[in-house]
């Protein structure tokens, strides 16, 4: 009978292990890459994670699902739901919660099964060589002095091009980490002139500046002062277009692989974790919004916690020699304001990922050691709250949510809304 089990854990592991691994055997010339991005979100039920802390920053475990109050743009909501998650364990107190999703034939309850699952993503697609080899440095004392022995764990990155798949193997993580390079897949040399990036150019198109066309224009004709006007801004128009599109391309790719690696986790027995090694990105469109929205829903519905750390450590907004744009002072100026701007928002992503699923967000700090160890060891208490919200229209607008707790004193780290997405179009 003990044979018997045996040999269904270790079946029930291959799958799992088999699952992470299938994203590894995609071509470096065709990195994963999800142009149809498809997560719908339901919002008949919507999941709040949170976490509670006391003024001493320790996890409160002993709330009930009376003592919170969900609030959906200002009007208070019904929860419909409520279970606690403590250590990867769930306990249930309503009946009608959601229950979380498992694999057939998968017994979180056996004693030989692992009962962590660690994803690192590491955001090969933005770190910069700097950066990597730090966070390389980082990950490696993690996996030998924080992890476990029953731990599994699997290194992937959002290009696609480095993916351990999910094991036990140590020595197996560690040659993965040891993979791992910067991609600059839909990113700029920065040596073009008009040198328009992705921030600069969401300015131009989306937003209709003015102002930053003009400073583009103005640096295309410090390049070339011999250029006519009229052929200058058809330039950085086009420029701006193709940077645009790149910019929302990169966006695309990089929330794709990070929703394909949480479906991918949904059959995970026990605590799962994904970490996200980054220096952040851009989510500054509503389609891009709204993917991270739905990213949200699927870590919540999932019982999987995101967590996050800026790889940049503590960093400099100003702009290096290399990234100096021609042109007058004051479009100088212009140019570093955008660069403030962009580094700043890149954070964005990395803290509402870690906020909407109860993970933690590890920032301005150079010890990237420790942040890594913190986030791996994950919340020790998690409420997940689910509320139904009535007659919401799928208009893509922004419901903003606020939690609350009828106790004083209490910090509380929960989701800040969710977007109410538009149905999908039927092709033709």
């Amino acid at each position: 009978m003990n044979a018997v089990r045996t040999t269904s854990i270790l079946l029930c592991l291959w799958v799992l292990a088999s699952c992470l691994g299938l994203a590894a055997q995609q071509s470096p010339e065709n990195p994963p890459h999800d142009d149809n991005f498809v997560l719908k979100s339901d919002v008949n039920v919507v999941v709040v994670p949170v976490v509670v802390r006391d003024a001493r920053g320790r996890a409160v475990s002993n709330l009930k699902k009376e003592d919170f109050r969900v609030f959906d743009n200002g009007k208070a909501q019904v929860i419909s739901g409520f279970s606690v998650h403590k250590g990867g364990q769930v306990g249930t107190n309503a009946k009608d919660a959601v229950s979380p999703t498992t694999s057939p034939g998968v017994n979180p309850q056996s004693a030989a099964a692992p009962e962590r699952f660690i994803v690192f993503v590491f955001d090969d697609m933005h770190l910069s060589f700097a950066d990597l080899a730090q966070a390389q440095k980082a990950a490696s004392l993690v996996l030998t002095g924080t992890l476990a022995d029953t731990d599994m764990a699997a290194i992937v990155s959002t290009s696609g091009r480095v993916n351990s798949g999910i094991t036990s193997d140590r020595g197996k993580l560690q040659e993965a980490i040891m993979k791992l390079q910067p991609h600059d897949l839909y990113r700029a040399a920065g040596s073009e002139c008009p040198n328009i990036d992705y921030y600069q150019a969401d300015e131009i198109e989306n937003k209709h500046s003015e102002t930053a066309r003009e400073a583009a224009i103005n640096e295309i004709l410090s390049c070339t002062p011999n250029l006519q006007r009229d052929m200058a801004e058809r330039l950085v128009d086009s420029a701006a277009g193709q940077a645009l599109a790149a910019g929302d391309q990169d966006v695309r790719v990089t929330l794709g692989a990070i929703a394909e690696f949480l479906r991918r986790m949904i059959a995970f027995p026990g605590q799962r974790t994904l970490i996200l090694v980054s220096p952040g990105f851009l989510t500054i469109t509503d389609e891009a919004l709204s993917m991270e929205s739905q990213i949200m829903d699927l870590a919540a519905q999932s019982n999987v916690t995101i967590s996050a750390l800026d790889a940049r450590g503590l960093y400099t907004t100003e702009l290096d020699a290399s990234d100096r744009s021609r042109g007058s002072a004051h479009t100088m100026q212009l140019k570093a304001e955008y660069h403030r701007n962009s580094m700043g928002l890149a954070e964005n992503v990395m803290a509402e990922l870690a906020d909407a699923t109860g993970g933690n967000y590890f920032h301005n700090n150079n010890d990237l050691q420790t942040g890594l160890s913190y986030l791996a060891a994950g919340p020790e208490y998690l409420y997940l709250l689910y509320v139904s919200p009535k007659n919401v229209k799928q208009d893509g607008s922004f419901h903003r949510l606020k939690v609350k707790v009828d106790q004083g004193g209490l910090k509380l780290q929960a989701r800040r809304g969710y977007f109410a997405a538009k149905p999908l179009k039927k092709k033709k």
